[in-house]
């Protein structure tokens, strides 16, 4: 093959390397416009996966980068002036300069023709004369940029600014600094990589940069390599106690901010994207040297496998894509962690490094206690008055008290009839109160017949519907410890459509009711066009709101939500996607709030004082002018200063066209910003919920401080004893999970195959006696040291 490599950088050079391994005779070119000797920045991390990899690949070069790398395994966090260290992570480094001249020697050994100094041909020129042309040109990818079209990217350029610094002070482990100064929240990220410097990231807010005078030099055009002495000389001062003497060492070092790289497509014809020209993903939880030596490795075996170059590219793309898409959801959630740093300043300083440490939710609770069980049982003795996991520590939800933080969040079943609840709720309902859960909500109950979604919904505009309900309500009283709560909604112009089973948001075939919405605007196409709503329509939806709350006030309800999420009537009035009126009731987030508002007071008086009365909303729209993270913080502040007892942080489902970011808790840090800038301060408890289907999740959640409660919903559908299978899982027996007496006899996890097998000891020293191995990057000595 005739081979065209634009970039020599890590993974342009290791692709080259590669390919002239599995074959000789392929003639392999790379264009590299900087000298051999330029590179910027300082370490690079790898993982034992990718160096597994790399040693599989090609043995020689893993065997001089294993010559040159810093070992640790410890993460050292200052916080507030205390320093938690905490084990068992494992990581190895080294200088990228040696990197790159391991990889160039290589290369040159191999017969791989590099041209430094030296533009790259067009790229249709290349086309034209290669059987392939790699693009490993970087974050702005000038291949990427005159292919456009074809390769559909998207750069997201971030909020914080950072500047990538070196230091002779050498770490011992994974280094941040977390300083609050008088212009807000910086910090540090280092991490040894040889044995006379370390990488030292400066990171802030822009806003906090700002403020610091960072900006002094903004848009002043530096030269080739020239960093910022300015931003280095007031960094030094800054962090003159963590430098502790130490100089700062640069390298073309100036103020960014990060762009997160996606691309549709990383292939056209025969040009293909590699490394941060196809996607990048936040310094903070990976190195974009480590992702770009992935690509070339899969993108060699690929077209070392396949028969044909298009075969070759389209593999790459299915084998890459979900590995690297994995890594920048746990980037995103990380970088947003990073941005938002200012608002944990209050937490106590081990939770606030729990959370630290979670909060990309690759790392857990329980792989932190396998890691390092010291630091685990310091940060989960300080969560709860009780001995046990987070989960199972009781909550107060303004008067109601609930014995553990697990809520069975409503989902709508669509089986009454003509809005009465039967055998079936009874049965549904009643188990996932048997299995333990502290509170379980019923589906939304509509509050009247052309509230309904569909014609099977449940609710609570006659007395007999509030018979029926007591009839549920008083088996969870009388058979559990758990407390029943109702949800109370208006499905808006979501409703007259077909049971979930028979087409989820399809109309019905004749119409069947009109449906009303803030706008005379559809929920998608082919869906109902609502009628705008009058005023006499929203005055008799309010009532209709109180008559159902005192229903359900007398029905045995201990909790009332009012549902201003999902896109039904209350959250489409709070969408701009969805409300476009002009008078009092649209325009602005306080006017668009007005009407939701009116509801929850009439909710709230109706119900007795001894029921809290929460709220469910959609902290945002997943759409590009619908409701913002920002518009969610007050919203949720609003319904606090009318009352709410607790704020239920859900996402989307206002438009068809949504595009939500799914992902294991993907809607948690909804929840956590709005516990931390709005609820807590109020002491009102904020409920996660979304895609939280583990116990460890679960008291992840909760011990880093990112909400109070967990609402688990399709969970419980597949398990209706999850939160006691939990506490059997967790070996936890307590308040917090009581088993029905006619149960308890099943409190024991069933055996298993070789349960019965009594293994030998093979340890000289009984867990807990050595405590955890914490492994620091002492040059001088390579040691390992026991604490």
């Amino acid at each position: 093959m005739r081979i065209a490599v634009v970039g020599g950088g890590p993974g342009g050079l290791y692709f080259a390397s590669l390919m002239k391994q599995l074959d000789p005779a392929h003639r392999v070119t790379v264009w590299e416009r900087n000298a051999p000797e330029d590179t910027f920045g300082f370490g690079v991390v790898f993982s034992d996966e990718t160096l597994t990899g790399i040693a599989g690949a090609d043995e020689a070069v893993h065997a001089e980068m294993e010559r040159g790398f810093a070992r640790w395994t410890d993460i050292d966090v200052d916080v507030d002036g205390r320093r938690f260290t905490v084990g068992g992570q494992g990581f190895a480094a080294m200088g990228r300069k040696e990197l790159l001249q391991i990889l160039q020697r290589r290369a040159a050994e191999l017969g791989v023709r590099v041209h430094y100094r030296t533009p790259a041909p067009d790229v249709e020129e290349l086309r034209a004369a290669h059987d392939l042309v790699l693009a490993a040109d970087g974050v702005n990818s000038a291949v990427r940029s005159a292919l456009a079209p074809a390769f559909g990217p998207s750069l997201d350029r971030r909020h914080n600014k950072y500047i990538w610094l070196g230091t002779d002070l050498v770490f011992e482990a994974f280094q941040f600094f977390v300083k609050q100064t008088e212009w807000g929240t910086m910090q540090i990220h280092g991490y040894p990589y040889s044995a006379t410097g370390s990488t030292f990231i400066v990171e802030m807010h822009e806003e906090v940069w700002r403020r610091a005078g960072f900006d002094r030099t903004d848009g002043r055009e530096f030269g080739p390599g020239e960093s910022d002495a300015f931003a280095v000389s007031r960094v030094a001062e800054i962090f003159a106690e963590e430098l502790q003497g130490h100089r700062i060492l640069t390298n073309n070092s100036r103020w960014l901010n990060f762009t997160t790289v996606r691309n549709e497509r990383w292939y056209d014809g025969n040009v293909v994207l590699l490394g941060d020209a196809a996607h990048t993903a936040h310094f903070s939880i990976g190195s974009g040297t480590k992702l770009a030596m992935e690509d070339a490795l899969a993108l060699a075996a690929c077209l070392h496998e396949r028969p044909g170059v298009p075969e070759a590219l389209e593999a790459y793309q299915a084998e890459r894509r979900p590995v690297v898409e994995s890594t920048q959801r746990a980037a995103q959630a990380s970088l947003e962690w990073f941005e938002n740093i200012g608002m944990y300043a209050g937490q106590e300083p081990a939770q606030f490094v729990f959370n630290l440490l979670t909060r990309s939710r690759r790392i857990t609770f329980e792989n932190l206690k396998e890691r390092d069980a010291e630091f685990a049982a310091l940060v989960e003795g300080g969560f709860g008055a009780h001995p046990g996991p987070a989960m199972f520590q009781p909550v107060r939800i303004g008067p109601l008290e609930l014995n553990n933080r697990i809520i069975v969040s409503p989902m709508d079943m669509y089986s009454a009839v003509d809005g009465v609840p039967g055998d079936f709720h009874l049965v549904h309902l009643g188990s996932k109160a048997l299995g333990g859960a502290g509170l379980v909500m019923s589906e939304m109950v509509c509050v009247s017949p052309e509230g309904r979604i569909t014609p099977g919904c449940a609710g609570l505009w006659t007395d007999g519907q509030a018979e029926a309900w007591r009839r549920v309500t008083s088996f969870v009283h009388g058979g559990s410890s758990a407390k029943v709560g109702l949800q109370l909604g208006h499905s808006g112009r979501k409703g007259s459509t077909r049971v979930m089973w028979e087409g989820i948001d399809e109309p019905l075939p004749d119409g069947n009711w009109e449906v009303i919405g803030p706008s005379a605007l559809p929920y998608g196409p082919g869906c109902h066009v609502p009628r705008e709503a009058t005023r006499d329509d929203l005055d008799r939806v309010v009532a209709d709101f109180e008559a159902a709350a005192r229903r359900g006030a007398e029905a045995g309800f201990d909790l009332i939500e009012v549902h201003a999420a999902h896109g039904y009537l209350l959250s489409s009035f709070l969408s701009p996607v969805a409300n476009r009126r002009t008078d009092a009731y649209g325009g602005s987030l306080e006017r668009r709030l007005r009407f939701p508002l009116e509801v929850f007071d009439a909710v709230r008086r109706a119900a007795p004082e001894r029921i809290p009365v929460t709220v469910r909303i959609s902290a945002t729209d997943w759409l590009p002018d619908g409701t913002t993270e920002e518009d969610a913080v007050e919203i949720a502040r609003a319904f606090v200063e009318h009352g709410a007892a607790a704020i239920d942080v859900s996402s989307g489902q206002v438009a068809r066209h949504e595009r939500p970011a799914y992902g294991r808790s993907y809607q948690t840090p909804f929840a956590d910003r709005i516990r931390h800038r709005v609820a807590a301060p109020a002491g009102v408890p904020v409920i996660a919920v979304g895609a939280i289907s583990s116990w460890d999740d679960a008291n992840s959640i909760l011990l880093a401080g990112r909400a109070d409660l967990c609402a688990l919903g399709r969970t419980h559908l597949y398990d209706p004893q999850w939160t006691l299978h939990a506490a059997a899982e967790q070996d936890y027996r307590g308040p917090g999970a009581e088993w029905p007496v006619q149960w308890q006899a099943g409190r024991r996890r069933p055996p298993t195959s070789r349960t019965d097998r009594i293994p030998p000891r093979l340890s000289l020293l009984r867990d807990g006696v050595s405590g955890t191995a914490h492994l620091r990057w002492t040059p001088e000595r390579r040691v390992g040291v026991s604490a």
